[in-house]
This record gives structure tokens, C-alpha cells and sequence, in this order.
């Protein structure tokens, strides 16, 4: 096996191996722990670790491992929302305007590019507090608003590549609409493109949700890491030494964007021939 090779597969081996350690410390560890817990006033307060409570308890009484378990898979959901709403988005528009061109390629490649010089951070915060978002749903459909464009500018570019191939051509003369075209003969040759778009859309959503209820524009009610951080920092947790109400939402942060970057990289390899090249 090539040095690439073997790189890809322990790339991605690892970041599968982390998101699914995560994914089963939220979703198991949400059967085990009890969301009762996470409420205020629910157990003493700005308790440091102990065998009553393993992460401690913040200012307001809540359990630090509780919330961080129902966090956990939260942000997760915001993340994959988000994520798949942009590279649905993405997808779509990156193969019309690839295998249509002409003006429809231009406008859609116009948007795209002004919403990538668009400071989407500021957008974000804007929209949010304009909507007042109060769930999790809401405030995944406002971070997608910036997720697509760089998704559907890579769909494109391998679109404009795939229309000129004999494959394209003979469904053509086959009499295939142009929908079964793109739908069952380009589409499923860029899956590879698609699935490491998602990855890297998941990723800046995920980013970008934190970001939001870091400002306090998030739902306040649903346990998630980005909520943690914000309270954490409203009541100077960082400076009172409380390093179990700052610590574990950080590291499963951190943990979840190293997975994720793993995968990422390892699908843009395997889409990517010119990336393969140069790894060996």
C-alpha cells in the first residue's frame, strides 16, 4: 500500500473512531444520565469534582457532566442540520450551474461569490437577533444561509468536467432528460466531492452555532457546548478557577473538530487525484 494510501485509511479510521466515541457519549450517555440534572438549582453550587458529581457543578447548581452529555449531541444536531441543508443547497446549484453554463452559471456563481466575501459572522449575529432564535432548528437554518456557496463552487468546477465526458454525451443521444442526466449519470460520480463538502460544512456550522450562543443569541433553554461556554464566561469561570465548567465542553470541541478534520481530509484525498499525487 502507498504511503497515500495508508495515510487515508488511518486518517480516516481515526476521525470515524472519535465522532463515534462522541456520538455514543452523547446518545448512550444521555439514557444513563439524568436531564434533571442539568436544570437550575438542581444540585449544590460551584461544586468542584467529586464522586457525587464527577465534573463539578456550575454557578447556578447544574451538573457539569449532565449538561455536558445532552450537550454533546445537540451541538451535533445543529451541526448536521446545518450541514446538510448547505450542501443540499450547494449540490443543486453547483450541478445546474455546471452543465447548464451560460447565464445561469453566471448568476449563480455571482452569489456565490459575493456570499463568500461576505463577513458571514456578522450576518449570522444580525439575522439571529433580529429572529430571536429560540431553538435549535431555527438557529441551524440561519448558520446553512453561509454554508453552501463554497460546497457548490467545487460541485461546479467538477460539473464543467463531467458534461464533456462520452458518458454524458451518450445519455444525451440516448434521449435522457437533462434531470436523469445530472441526477443518475454526474451526480453519483461526485459523491466523493459531496460527502467531504458535508464533512467541512458540519464543521463550519458547527463553528459558527458556538460563535452565536458564545454572543448569547443562541436557545438558552437546550443544553448545547456553545451554551456551556457562554455562561461559563458570563460568570468568569476562567478567572474564579473554575476549570470543570470551561474544561469538558472545550475538549469535546476539540475532540469533535479534530474528527472531523480527519475524515475531511481523508475524503478530499480520495476525491482529489492531485492530492493522492502529491502524498506519494
Amino acid at each position: 500500500m502507498s504511503i497515500s494510501g495508508l495515510w487515508r485509511r488511518r486518517a480516516l479510521l481515526a476521525g470515524l473512531t472519535i465522532l463515534s466515541a462522541l456520538l455514543l457519549f452523547g446518545v448512550v450517555g444521555a439514557l444513563v444520565v439524568d436531564r434533571a440534572a442539568t436544570r437550575i438549582g438542581s444540585g449544590p453550587f460551584g461544586e468542584a469534582p467529586s464522586a457525587a458529581h464527577p465534573l463539578g457543578t456550575d454557578t447556578t447548581g447544574r451538573d457539569m457532566l449532565a449538561l455536558v452529555v445532552h450537550a454533546t449531541p445537540a451541538t451535533l444536531e445543529v451541526g448536521l442540520l446545518a450541514g446538510a441543508i448547505g450542501t443540499l443547497v450547494g449540490t443543486i446549484l453547483g450541478l445546474v450551474s455546471g452543465y447548464y453554463r451560460g447565464p445561469v452559471d453566471t448568476l449563480i456563481r455571482s452569489v456565490a461569490d459575493v456570499a463568500l466575501t461576505i463577513p458571514a459572522l456578522a450576518v449570522l449575529v444580525v439575522l439571529a437577533a433580529f429572529l430571536q432564535t429560540t431553538t435549535l432548528e431555527v438557529l441551524a437554518v440561519i448558520v446553512a444561509l453561509f454554508a453552501w456557496p463554497s460546497g457548490a463552487r467545487a460541485i461546479r468546477a467538477q460539473t464543467l468536467t463531467l458534461r464533456e465526458r462520452d458518458f454524458v454525451a451518450l445519455a444525451k443521444v440516448s434521449g435522457a432528460s437533462d434531470i436523469a442526466i445530472l441526477f443518475t449519470e454526474i451526480l453519483p460520480n461526485l459523491l466523493p466531492f459531496v460527502v467531504a463538502s458535508f464533512i467541512g460544512a458540519v464543521s463550519g456550522a458547527i463553528v459558527a452555532a458556538v460563535g452565536l450562543q458564545l454572543l448569547g443569541l443562541g436557545p438558552l433553554n437546550v443544553p448545547s457546548l456553545g451554551m456551556i461556554l457562554q455562561f461559563a464566561f458570563q460568570y468568569a469561570a476562567l478567572s474564579r478557577g473554575m476549570w470543570w465548567w470551561w474544561g469538558p465542553p472545550t475538549l469535546v470541541l476539540v475532540l469533535l473538530f479534530v474528527g472531523l478534520f480527519l475524515v475531511s481530509t481523508a475524503l478530499d484525498e480520495i476525491a482529489n487525484p492531485r492530492l493522492r499525487r502529491s502524498m506519494v
